[in-house]
């Protein structure tokens, strides 16, 4: 008989009346690595707050079940105390503390009233050895990367003597070497026994890492697969209801002459001058083209795509850009938006949208020129145009009104697409453009993306998904170190072509 560590038995959860969890059951074995899928929207980050007290007991129906005991957990401090932690997406590390600040934040090593630093760095070095990190715990968390940032996490959810890890997209924003040592860890600590519980949008981790996997769709719970059973068509079926064959759409593009140029692009850091980030650049698309910047983390491909999106980006920029042949400016975002230039940000919710505002705003505050008369905005037509968006966007939403904060990721990807695409660009940049999404949205995501490019305009992906790059993308430029390393037509172009020219130093052959 199963040894269960969590049962999470019939969980119901409204929102204004809207079921997002309808009836939820959740079984976790002691010491598995069990991963939770579903498209997003599906429920998976609700039932996991709802378990870690984030919504406390009282505001949903249905009972945990956890180590054999009934719990109704008040808060978060409440599951911590009985070794459940949760580590969110948006990691909740102060980039001003340091390391050991940060673990201890909030469970500070006192004697008497008074904090005891000595200790608190010495716990705070056992704990990065035990999640593999070889950092002074002194180091400030901003001088240090997301990578690392997500390992201290992990220590600090050791901190609180950790029996069951509640990990919420750990590997969104690491690049692939950094994931691969996540995942290992991971396998690690279930050597140890403890149990892990993932939330993650890509299968071909889960397939590798989980030894159980429960599909949400629609706040109801789908199936739990058995390790025999894991794969990520079977995956795939559960969390849309159908067979997806394809994932990306197809593709017959109708390329034209070159439409946009950045000749001999060089950026320097914005506080450091003497680093250069972008050194030399030439990049080119044709019109109705869409074409891909691969690399790893630190190539600075999202360097190159915000300096040239109004200078945004950068210090000391030099070099020229050009559209149908001809010299324009991009000195500024309003001049880079006149030039029919549009950047969607691999961060949306930092960068891409106001979360406080609800879609309507998000989506015209990039024209309000369109929508204004004598400088006032005419609410009408910005409600009107909003709409007009949101069905282009096949955005889920009962209103236009809705706050955009309270969307899935990828409905909240789409509003940034919409917001962009009523500027009428000519030239857009994708960075990122389907980071945390399921594999079900990230297809409409690419459906639109196709359609914008059948409709002549050139697009631009950056992506660290290999996959993503190569079923998009008409030609790919390789980019290492702040250099562009290569260049390849998609027939060319496989997964390990591309690695190779990005760990390229000098610039390869195309």
């Amino acid at each position: 008989m199963a040894d269960h560590i969590l049962e999470m038995k019939n969980i119901i959860k409204e929102f204004s009346g809207v079921r997002a969890l309808d009836n939820v059951n959740l079984s976790i074995e002691r010491g598995e690595i069990h991963a939770l899928c579903g498209e997003n929207g599906a429920g998976k980050s609700t039932l996991m707050n709802v378990l870690s007290g984030l919504y406390p007991y009282g505001s949903y129906e249905g009972e945990i079940i956890y180590d054999g005991e009934l719990c109704k957990f008040k808060d978060l401090r409440d599951s911590e105390n009985k070794g459940i932690v949760i580590i969110h997406q948006e990691l909740a590390l102060s980039p001003y503390l340091s390391i050991k600040e940060n673990i201890f934040l909030g469970n500070e090593q006192a004697k008497h009233g008074v904090i005891d630093w000595d200790m608190t760095e010495k716990k705070t070095d056992n704990l990065l050895k035990t999640v593999g990190l070889k950092i002074d715990p002194n180091t400030l968390v901003s001088q240090i990367g997301v990578g690392h940032q997500q390992l201290v996490e992990i220590a600090k959810a050791f901190s609180k003597s950790v029996r069951l890890l509640i990990l919420d997209e750990p590997t969104a924003a690491l690049n692939e070497e950094e994931s691969a040592n996540l995942l290992e860890l991971i396998k690690e600590f279930k050597v140890q026994g403890i149990t892990s519980i993932i939330i993650s949008h890509k299968l071909n981790e889960i397939v590798t890492v989980a030894d159980r996997i429960t599909i949400l769709r629609d706040g109801q719970t789908i199936e739990t697969l058995e390790n025999e059973d894991i794969n990520e068509e079977r995956i795939i079926k559960g969390m849309v209801g159908r067979d997806l064959t394809n994932r990306y759409p197809e593709r017959h593009p109708n390329i034209g002459d070159v439409y946009f140029e950045v000749k001999d692009w060089t950026v320097h850091h914005p506080i450091d001058g003497s680093r250069t980030m972008n050194n030399n650049i030439n990049v080119s698309i044709r019109r109705g083209e869409i074409i891909g910047i691969a690399g790893l983390m630190g190539a600075g491909r999202t360097e190159f795509a915000m300096s040239v999106f109004g200078h945004s980006y950068g210090s000391n920029i030099s070099g020229k850009v050009y559209k149908e042949g001809k010299e324009i400016s991009v000195k500024d975002v309003p001049t880079a938006i006149r030039n029919g230039l549009a950047y969607v940000s691999e961060d949306r919710k930092a960068l891409g949208l106001n979360l406080l505002m609800d879609i309507c705003e998000n989506t015209t505050i990039a024209s309000l020129g369109k929508i204004s008369r004598t400088g006032v905005i005419d609410k009408e037509r910005e409600v009107l145009a909003a709409e007009e968006y949101r069905k282009k966007m096949r955005t889920k939403t009962s209103s236009v009104f809705q706050n955009v904060g309270s969307l899935s990721g990828g409905n909240q990807q789409k509003v940034v697409l919409a917001k962009w695409l009523m500027t009428e660009p000519d030239i857009l940049f994708l960075d990122e453009p389907t980071r945390g999404i399921d594999v079900g949205a990230k297809y409409e995501i690419y459906t639109i993306i196709e359609e914008m490019a059948a409709s002549g305009k050139s697009i631009c992906i950056i992506s660290s998904e290999l996959p993503e790059i190569l079923g998009m993308c008409d030609r790919i430029y390789t980019m290492n170190e702040g250099r562009i390393t290569g260049e390849v037509m998609r027939a060319d172009a496989n997964q390990e072509v591309l690695m190779n020219l990005m760990t390229m130093e000098e610039e390869g052959v195309s």
